[in-house]
């Protein structure tokens, strides 16, 4: 559909009779999913009625729809198609296809070839089976939402916040990728609106789910390494145009079977130009959030979720090299200070992107370096090394790695990033780095963005959303929209 011709809040103010309307349409498939206990396990009918152990009832199925479908989506519905009791029953793109074999997702994705690879596969079980495509997120909305249960976002960052909203408001429950939006003021309503609403949700931040980093919490919080006052994250991704000194100035052909107006979105849309578009959006302020917003929600998970971090009262950060003002620096280094808490001191986080790294504590042994991507803990006795993204967790000095005895699993563990999303979905206990969490992950992020943006060192005021000191960063902190795209509040 032309976006244009069509405004966003014709389709988007779901405060809108026919948004009641749709929600009342499906509120009993949602109350069914969400109903626990034996009540909901007896009116499921259990699969071995209907064919066989491998067969899942209908009225068991999860049906999700697919908002976004680049590499990321496409890693994605791979995932669901893992799980035997979801069905991924329609795809919105803007894009009919993407080239990405000069990228890390190789092959091709867009709505095309995501829906050719989600017929595939069901086909083998239903030869009928048709994924359903729409090139606009706001249409499948509209037309389709009693037809499915959730929405997983995959879209690139300025969108997050428009479809994650949207998506929720009609009552569906929400899976989004990383950061969980593009300004401090979206992540404050994203999780506001879960809240309000109930569904399930979870941030695509997959190293949260895994047992390793639940290990490296259990162990901060039993004292193997004592009092943590400081923690390193670093990660050595930099600017994808790296020849790029400004943004383009030039105009190139839209890609065959894109709709360049729709894919901006909520912004108003430059020419086109390969620099953008796929995945090195991620190098301009108007659509993505650099290094530090692509990894700084797994990457500085750990400390968060161990030292249970609030908000930083004091970010600093500064861009490696020169750069644009429109434009991700080549690198980073960032200071987060946040206050003491209950029995915890004060703890400073320090970030670096671009392939700096924190000096290497003099108790690592000579045959030990830092890794091109980690976490480091530094206690009052030792030190503790973990692989990037919630990897595995080693005790330094050696001789008191041999005192740390294995903590007691004070977290539940994780049945899979995805599952646990699905699980909530139907009931079960909530996905562990639901919009709450990672709504929080997302402004510690985007804070150390707006100190850098701006050049100041940021004195946060969390319960009046400002930064007291720099009056200037409220245009970051709340975004900019153009004409018929506004959030609605």
């Amino acid at each position: 559909m032309n976006s244009r011709k069509k405004p966003a809040d014709s389709v988007v103010n779901f405060r809108t009779a026919d948004s009641k309307r749709l929600a009342r349409a499906d509120v009993s498939r949602r109350r069914f999913l969400r109903t626990g206990g034996a009540t909901a396990a007896a009116m499921i009918v259990q699969p071995h009625v209907l064919g066989g152990p491998a067969h899942t009832a209908p009225s068991d199925r999860v049906n999700v729809a697919l908002v976004g479908a680049g590499g990321r989506g496409r890693q994605n519905v791979r995932e669901l198609l893992k799980l035997k009791d979801v069905r991924v029953s329609a795809v919105a793109d803007p894009a009919e296809r993407w080239d990405l074999t000069n990228f890390y997702y190789r092959g091709d994705a867009g709505r095309l070839p995501v829906c050719e690879e989600i017929e595939k596969h069901y086909q083998q079980m239903e030869p009928a089976f048709k994924c359903h495509q729409h090139v606009d997120y706001r249409e499948l909305l509209a037309t389709q939402a009693s037809e499915f249960d959730a929405v997983l976002c995959a879209t690139p960052d300025h969108m997050h916040a428009h479809v994650s909203l949207a998506a929720m408001r009609v009552g569906k429950h929400v899976y989004c990728e990383k950061p969980l939006t593009h300004n401090i003021a979206e992540a404050r309503l994203v999780s506001r609106v879960a809240a309000e609403t109930g569904v399930a949700t979870q941030l695509g931040n997959q190293g949260h789910s895994k047992d390793t980093i639940r290990e490296t919490v259990e162990l901060v919080r039993a004292g193997a390494i004592g009092e943590v006052s400081e923690v390193h994250a670093w990660v050595p991704a930099t600017r994808w145009n790296k020849s790029l000194t400004k943004p383009p100035v030039t105009a190139q052909p839209h890609p065959h079977g894109l709709n360049w107006d729709l894919w901006c979105g909520v912004r108003n849309p430059p020419d086109f130009h390969e620099a953008y578009a796929p995945v090195a959006w991620r190098d301009f302020w108007s659509f993505g959030c650099g290094a530090m917003g692509d990894f700084g929600c797994h990457d500085l998970d750990s400390a968060v979720w161990a030292l249970d971090l609030g908000r930083p009262h004091r970010v600093e950060m500064r861009a490696a090299g020169a750069s644009d003002p429109n434009l991700a620096p080549f690198g980073e280094i960032g200071y987060f200070d946040f206050p003491a808490s209950g029995s915890r001191g004060p703890v400073r986080l320090k970030w670096y992107s671009g392939g700096l790294l924190p000096p290497t504590p003099e108790v690592l042994p000579a045959s030990v370096s830092l890794p091109r991507r980690g976490v480091l803990f530094v206690g009052s006795k030792g030190v503790m090394l973990c692989g990037g993204a919630g990897g595995q967790a080693v005790v330094y000095p050696e001789t008191l790695a041999k005192t740390v005895q294995k903590p007691e699993e004070t977290l539940r563990r994780s049945a899979g990033h995805h599952r646990d999303w699905v699980d909530a979905i139907k009931g079960g206990p909530p996905a562990s780095s639901e919009f709450s969490y990672g709504a929080k992950l997302t402004e510690i992020t985007l804070l150390g963005l707006l100190a850098m943006r701006t050049g100041e060192i940021i004195h946060w005021d969390s319960k009046n959303m400002q930064a007291r000191n720099c009056p200037e960063a409220e245009q970051i902190v709340k975004g900019e929209y153009r004409e018929g795209w506004r959030l609605d509040q």
